[in-house]
């Protein structure tokens, strides 16, 4: 039989059933039959034999729930690709935080090896001590029993020499010629037997070391700690009553609970939290933080002026869980009874029922003149060596000129602190939120500016304090970062020192032998610190005693090395020998003259006049070397908002950082 063959190109009337192309549209169940059809029940694509088996679902056509299907993988792509950035910006943060690890890893090496061969070369100098101290003792006893030994050898010399005479005369033939000799050395014999000679011990052999050396083990043995947690903001959350309401002029408190990346809760303290009440406007009032030191916090606050205010907690300079947090500030209830501020106060204070917690920022108190609400605002002339203007109110409009705006540019200000001038005729700000340092002329003509945000050794994390040296060097407080960095006059690094010591530094001044003074506000102590990083001396503890603070701020060094420090919490002033030890306190809380809320700059005239900004007054104070009051400087025309850092420039004039008002205002001031 013959095969019947077709040609590639030829069709035969009797296939009728449609076969689909290889992998275009293919029914996966049945080999060669097309799908045209899409079960929306069981997901799949159905050709006409997969009908039955799916009669009573729902079907839809296929090139329908294709074109379905690929509009919402595209718009899952949309939703993933959406991503990249934020993954981006979350690797280049992770990645700097990564950075800013190693970067703290050689700082802290750099400073364990530093004071570690720090303590070899006192140990090094102690043992050359100790042998020298053993030299000159064993050389002053070994002078003594040597001249003891060679008198006494002497002694026997003479003895036996004039003996041996004696006994060969005696056994020789008495006679004529041997009388005067044997008279001489009877006489001899006689001197020698009443001789003097040293025949007690005249030192003894007593040489010992005492060495202290269990507890000096026990001391290197927990020498150092290598601080760390692991909390994260995203986990850690805050809660009490204050994170949405509080009484104005009354401390309100908030707990924030840290937590890991898990939720877990953390156990131990150290973490670096920061926290912030402020205004629609810009103006911050901070708080104390304290550390439980058992991974909870709290936060405590007062609020000046009623109105709604945002609280915000950040942790490691993230945000924690619902930061920042809506706060409603409302009256007193003496305000709702239409009792005046300045009364409440008062009877606040009189009655002393709850201290202030402060803060670095300050209250508003539009409208008051100090100079004018109370008497004894005239300065003594005599004290001050310049007699003022002969009017009744002898300090009027002294304000010259403010510079400064809310601002990141040169010439604007975010939470200013500290503010020192120079022997050249320059003004430094430490601008704290914008963590970096401005400089400007007498007359306010910017000048530069310097700083890098950041955590390694010549960055900045919230600068609040700034001193000029001697030298020329500019020593500014890195309230964050727990140390004092050193930079040129043309603000390059050179150093930092009291890394390891310093919990919170808030002032710097410099004393006349160079020294460096820091005003740690956390610990509540002052240290003094050579140029170098050597630490001299530190004193002070937490408290309300004469030797203790609550929350220190600034220091200012009179004409006698004396070191000015103001206590914040204390509401006083108190002045201290290099030593330590207290020479003078004045001040206490209230509104009167010589009295405080909270005073933070403080600096002294060339007559030992002592001017002190008094935060939560919002008023700059003058007294005498002794503590007495003089007078007010009068801010009334443009009344200040919790002033901070305060000096003298080398013109003679007050320059205050007004910080409520993100400006430095410059005011005349006659000597």
């Amino acid at each position: 039989m013959e095969a019947h063959q077709h040609s590639p190109d030829s069709s035969s009337e009797e296939c009728t059933v449609l076969e689909a192309p290889p992998g275009k549209n293919a029914c996966p169940q049945h080999a060669g039959k097309v799908a045209d059809l899409y079960c929306s029940a069981c997901k799949c694509a159905l050709c006409e034999d997969c009908l039955p088996d799916h009669a009573e679902h729902p079907k839809v056509a296929l090139s329908q729930a294709l074109e379905q299907h690929r509009n919402k993988l595209q718009e899952r792509l949309g939703a993933v690709q959406d991503r990249l950035p934020q993954i981006s910006d979350v690797l280049s943060f992770v990645k700097e935080i990564l950075q800013q690890l190693t970067n703290q890893r050689a700082s802290i090496e750099e400073d364990i090896q530093s004071s570690f061969e720090d303590l070899h070369k006192q140990l090094d100098v102690r043992k050359s001590v100790l042998l020298m101290e053993l030299e000159v003792t064993y050389g002053l006893k070994q002078k003594v029993l040597q001249a003891q030994i060679d008198s006494l050898l002497r002694g026997e010399g003479d003895i036996t020499a004039t003996c041996t005479q004696a006994e060969e005369a005696l056994a020789g033939e008495p006679c004529v010629a041997s009388l005067q000799v044997e008279r001489e050395l009877w006489e001899r014999l006689g001197e020698l037997a009443g001789l003097g000679l040293p025949c007690q011990p005249e030192e003894n052999d007593q040489l010992d070391l005492v060495m202290e050396t269990d507890g000096l083990r026990k001391s290197i043995h927990n020498l150092g700690t290598i601080v760390t947690t692991s909390a994260v903001a995203s986990q850690s959350e805050a809660m009490g009553a204050g994170l949405e309401q509080c009484i104005v002029g009354h401390p309100a408190s908030v707990t924030i609970v840290t937590r890991d990346k898990s939720g877990g809760a953390c156990k131990s303290g150290n973490a670096i939290l920061s926290a912030e009440v402020f205004t629609p406007d810009g103006s911050i009032v901070d708080g104390e933080i304290v550390d439980h030191k058992n991974g909870t916090y709290e936060f405590v606050y007062t609020v000046p002026k009623e109105g709604d205010f945002s609280l915000a907690l950040r942790l490691y300079d993230q945000h924690i869980k619902g930061s920042p947090f809506k706060l409603t500030v409302t009256k007193t209830l003496e305000a709702e009874l239409d009792v005046s501020p300045s009364t409440t106060t008062a009877t606040n204070s009189a009655a002393n029922a709850t201290p202030s917690t402060g803060s670095s920022e300050g209250a508003k108190r539009r409208g008051k003149s100090p100079g004018q609400k109370k008497k004894g605002s005239k300065r003594a002339s005599s004290a001050l060596g310049t007699p003022r203007r002969k009017t009744q109110n002898p300090i009027e409009d002294d304000l010259i000129f403010r510079i400064g705006t809310k601002g990141r540019n040169k010439g604007e200000f975010t939470n200013l602190q500290g503010v020192a001038a120079s022997s050249n005729g320059r003004i430094l700000i430490a601008d704290s939120n914008n963590q970096c340092v401005q400089i400007f002329t007498n007359e306010g003509e910017f000048k530069s500016r310097f700083g890098v945000r950041g955590r390694s050794p010549g960055q900045l994390q919230r600068p609040t304090g700034v001193a000029v040296h001697p030298s020329g060097d500019i020593i500014i407080a890195d309230y964050d970062n727990k140390w004092v960095s050193i930079f040129s006059c043309e603000g390059k690094f050179k150093a930092k020192l009291g890394s390891g010591r310093l919990m919170g530094p808030k002032g710097v001044s410099v004393d006349q032998n160079g020294h460096v003074i820091v005003v740690d506000n956390k610990a509540c102590t002052v240290f003094i610190f050579q140029l170098t990083g050597k630490l001299i001396t530190k004193f002070g503890s937490r408290g309300n005693g004469d030797k203790q603070f609550a929350g220190p701020h600034f220091a200012a060094v009179n004409k006698n090395n004396e070191i000015i420090v103001t206590d914040f919490h204390n509401h006083s002033v108190k002045v201290f020998t290099l030593e330590g030890e207290l020479v003078l306190k004045f001040g206490s809380n209230g509104e009167g003259n010589g009295q405080f809320n909270a005073p933070t700059g403080v600096a002294v005239d060339i007559n030992g006049n002592i001017i002190v900004a008094d935060w939560g007054n919002s008023r700059i104070q003058v007294f005498d070397g002794s503590g007495s009051f003089l007078s007010y400087i009068n801010t009334s025309a443009d009344p200040l908002y919790g002033p901070q850092g305060l000096a003298l420039t080398s013109d003679g004039h007050v320059v205050v950082a007004d910080s409520g008002n993100h400006c430095f205002k410059v005011y005349r001031y006659l000597q």
